[in-house]
């Protein structure tokens, strides 16, 4: 242990403090103790016992950390390290009075036990007390600058818990500009109680007589706070910001503390924060323990979901990353965002297509990384229904020649994205992504007879979910653009319904799934599918959007159908008919069970595609797509 005993000057100004504590505890508790010839005494013996103990001290206090508390923060906890760093000191004085009770020493007790108590609470005092004052300090003097003219005066809307972490966090300076002067809870335990000497000035629903109260006592509330609980569904969240807004009232959300950011602060409210069931809890530690020193590989990087997956594996501990991008501004604006994390992780940023077998078997011989999630793809259903054969290039050539380079490269694991509309196609996008699946699981099972053989080889796993929130084409930020232009919105039929993710969710799912395919247990799931929820209508979702804006549909801004349009359904479904769905003990993962031809029978499909291609028939491609994809059911326009 004292191998690696290293501490900064800082540390040391703390050791030098406590052991000065130390001797003043000593001699404040003789002069507090004895008086006259019984204190002379003492004092006499103190030059040969104080050096050794204060010595001993100095372990003691190593031994309990209490260089390492940094004051700013003292807390419970450090002030139980100096309980029990005290408590043994006191302990080892009994025992040393014991000693030096023999004839052949003192002769009688030195201190007492009297005196030794009187000792531990001067030297909890003299210890604890500098620690607690300056926190005390900084506390105020955060305080007093939290109340000058550029802190906005702000109401905190949760649950005290909730409450409590931003008060911490503004106190310890990690959240600025902010000037608390009440809480709302919905909880009656909460009400009328201070929490950091914040008082709870009532329930969410009294927002606006609260604003009102504290405007006619001379504060002026600028914002709002929401933490977690207030963006429950059973807060009706809707209302609460539509009211702030009336109001006035700037609005930012307090992130959960489980959502495995880097830092806590605070964020814009967004509509998708209050559009969704509450997300699936996931197990970070599971995630950091597999992500944790691995080299990883994305293509697509510089996608919505892509450049979130970039973001989670290095948060999770990756030594490497390799963000393939065929895009140049996606690249650099990926590239630009990493750069801002504070992380060791090598991150390498190269501009390839998928598409181009040699170079990214190059890039990934190179790399040789340990994981690949594929999220390169062409994604937008009408547009691959117009350019069908660019989607065949990309969406089934591309995945084969990533899933080829990665198993060339000696990966462990490739991740493909895949979406719902892969079930039970209509689209060209459903069957390109269908047969890309198809051909990951039949790779995956020739790996796995390769495995029975002693050969070393790699899992090969698909995951399905469907529209992901706030992503590139995702009808969100399309709604917002249109209710910003002053409408209409347009919706392609009343009865449209999908499903719904947030980036973050599907993501940390996705890292979970793969997690699961490579666990000591082995599995042969090749197919993931995440738990999304209810589905949402298209239609309530535009109006909803609508309404946080604070207009009125079919008032402020109308909403236009503009009918189905090719390629597309009106529902999604998440498993196939024959496709058996089973758990696997991961809260937000299914397990699909779908049937796949052999890799021989793979093959061969894939050069008649390549053959129709060349030749642009487009009906001998549907062929192809059909007979490899039975339930496949687009029509040749």
């Amino acid at each position: 242990m004292m191998k690696n005993f290293k501490i900064t000057p800082r540390q040391w100004l703390i050791v030098l403090h406590d052991l000065v504590m130390t001797v003043l505890a000593i001699v404040a508790t003789f002069f507090i103790r004895f008086e006259d010839e019984q204190l002379s005494l003492r004092l006499e013996g103190l030059p040969n016992l104080l050096p050794p103990f204060v010595i001993y001290a100095g372990f003691v206090y190593a031994a309990f950390g209490l260089y390492k508390a940094k004051w700013r923060f003292a807390s419970l906890p450090d002030l139980g390290n100096i309980f029990r760093a005290s408590t043994v000191l006191a302990v080892s004085l009994l025992v040393l009075d014991y000693v030096l009770l023999s004839p052949r020493f003192y002769g009688t007790f030195y201190f007492g036990k009297i005196t030794i108590a009187l000792y531990w609470v001067l030297q909890m005092a003299f210890l604890g007390g500098p620690r607690v004052a300056y926190r005390y300090f900084r506390y105020t003097r955060v305080r007093l600058q939290a109340q000058t003219s550029e802190s906005a005066p702000t109401l905190i809307l949760g649950r005290a818990a909730d409450a409590e972490v931003l008060l911490r966090a503004i106190e310890s300076g990690a959240v600025k500009k902010i000037w608390p002067v009440g809480i709302l809870s919905p909880s009656a335990a909460d009400q009328g109680q201070s929490i950091r000497g914040i008082t709870v000035q009532g329930y969410f629903t009294q927002l606006e007589s609260v604003v009102g109260d504290l405007a006619a006592r001379g504060t002026r509330v600028a914002r709002v706070v929401m933490t977690p609980t207030a963006l429950a569904p059973e807060s009706q969240p809707e209302t609460l910001l539509m009211l702030a807004r009336r109001l006035g009232l700037a609005t930012s959300r307090l992130p959960a503390l489980d959502e495995g950011g880097e830092a806590l602060r605070l964020a814009p409210v967004a509509v998708e924060d209050l559009l969704l069931r509450p997300s699936v809890k996931i197990d970070y530690r599971r995630l950091e323990n597999f992500v944790k020193g691995r080299s990883i590989v994305v293509t697509g990087g510089g996608g919505s979901i892509g450049s979130e997956i970039c973001e989670r594996v290095i948060d999770f501990g990756a030594a490497r990353l390799l963000v393939v991008e065929n895009a140049e501004p996606a690249l650099y604006a990926v590239q630009e965002k990493l750069a801002t994390k504070q992380t060791d992780a090598k991150i390498e940023g190269r501009l390839a297509d998928i598409r181009d077998r040699d170079r990214i078997f190059r890039l990934f011989s190179d790399f040789k990384p340990d994981i690949v999630f594929h999220s390169a793809a062409l994604k937008h259903v009408p547009l691959l229904e117009q350019d069908w054969g660019e989607g065949v290039k990309t969406n089934v050539f591309g995945s084969v020649k990533v899933a080829d380079a990665a198993a060339a490269a000696g990966a462990t694991a490739m991740v493909m994205i895949s979406t719902d509309k892969a079930i039970e196609p209509v689209s060209v996008l459903g069957a390109t992504k269908r047969f890309a699946e198809m051909y990951c699981q039949a790779l995956d099972e020739e790996a796995t007879r390769q495995a029975a053989s002693g050969r070393r080889t790699m899992r090969l796993i698909a995951v399905r979910f469907g529209n992901v929130l706030a992503s590139n084409g995702s009808v969100v930020p399309k709604f917002k653009a249109q209710i910003e232009a002053g409408g209409p919105v347009t919706v392609t039929h009343p009865d449209m319904v999908r499903y719904f993710m947030t980036i973050r969710e599907a993501c940390d799912l996705v890292v979970t799934a793969a997690s699961h395919a490579l666990a000591p247990e082995k599995t042969n799931v090749s197919v993931y599918v995440l738990n999304m929820g209810q589905p949402v209508k298209i239609l309530d979702l535009a109006e909803r959007i609508i309404r946080l804006s604070g207009l009125q549909p079919g008032r402020d801004i109308d909403v236009v159908f503009t009918g189905v349009r090719p390629g597309e359904r009106l529902n999604e479904i998440l498993f196939a008919r024959e496709e058996a769905g089973s758990e696997i003990g991961i809260a937000g993962i299914v397990a699909a069970k779908p049937s796949h031809p052999s890799i021989e029978a793979m093959r061969g499909w894939l050069a008649t595609l390549e053959q129709a291609l060349a030749r642009e028939e487009r009906a001998a491609i549907y062929r192809v797509l059909r007979d490899a994809v039975p339930d496949f059911r687009g029509e040749v326009a």
